[in-house]
């Protein structure tokens, strides 16, 4: 039987599609399109987050 490696939790923010690239609809002088390319704040553009580190309460 094939062994799977676990994947690591998808970004809730961007669902793992961390960068987009927009067209803004201009050119520029050349006669290319001008676009803009944005990555996730919260995953840092790579589409998954790290498991929450756990707190351990101690004393009272």
């Amino acid at each position: 039987m094939p062994q799977h490696t676990p994947t690591a939790p998808v970004c809730r923010d961007c669902d793992g599609f961390a960068t987009a690239t927009i067209t803004t609809g201009t050119r520029h002088a050349d006669g290319t399109r001008a676009t803009l390319h944005v990555t996730c704040p919260t995953c840092k553009g790579t589409g998954h987050t790290t498991p929450a580190t756990t707190r351990v309460r101690a004393g009272k």
